[in-house]
């Protein structure tokens, strides 16, 4: 693929982002998606004949972008406490780049389940918890963590991070009374988040 047909593509699906955020896949319109790409229409469908191949490819891309960015969470050799650290510190990073992300989820499991269900079915995120599992199995014993609550550990983590930024129309208001920067919070968050965690599950011991 040529530079030129590569820088096309993220037009394209840098426009496509910010339509299905806004919009949904229901209420995104190609012709709207190619206008804020600045390509024609023609053009796009040549390169992604329908809305949903498009709205695919913008999901896939963002979760490829995710899992790899993430995949030293699965190094046997770190710690889990450094594997929290590393996660705020590179969640937050990501969420930040891509802030509108958390609501384009939110809105596309609220419009249709089924359709965001069935493409995440195809990634193995208990794939994940196997390996934590297996990996920390002494240390996550040690805090009265099985195998079975793990997806509670892992969902009350995620929230920490993706809360503010799905709600963050409302944290920059009170941030802003309080003279206090988002970004600023964001930064701090980092360092806040892993340590709470840690402190949560040791006491759970």
């Amino acid at each position: 693929m040529s530079t030129k047909d590569n820088q096309t593509e993220e037009k394209i699906f840098e426009a496509a982002t910010t339509v299905f955020v806004e919009k949904g896949l229901d209420g995104a319109r190609m012709q709207e998606i190619a206008d804020q790409a600045g390509i024609n229409k023609a053009l796009l469908h040549y390169y992604y004949r329908t809305k949903e191949r498009l709205f695919n490819a913008v999901f896939e891309k963002l979760a490829l972008i995710l899992f790899k960015r993430f995949a030293p969470v699965l190094d046997a050799n770190m710690s889990l406490e450094d594997k929290l650290r590393f996660f705020y510190r590179e969640h937050i990073d990501f969420l930040k780049k891509n802030r509108s992300l958390p609501s384009f989820i939110l809105n596309e499991i609220n419009r249709n389940p089924e359709r965001l269900k069935k493409l995440i079915s195809g990634y193995e995120v208990d794939k994940l918890w196997r390996i934590l599992e297996e990996q920390h199995k002494e240390e996550l014993q040690k805090f009265n963590i099985t195998y079975r609550n793990i997806p509670q550990l892992m969902t009350s983590i995620a929230a920490l991070s993706v809360f503010p930024f799905a709600a963050r129309g409302i944290f920059e208001v009170i941030f802003e009374k309080q003279g206090i920067s988002f970004d600023d919070y964001l930064e701090e968050r980092k360092k806040f988040a892993p340590e709470f965690v840690i402190k949560a599950i040791k006491g759970s011991a």
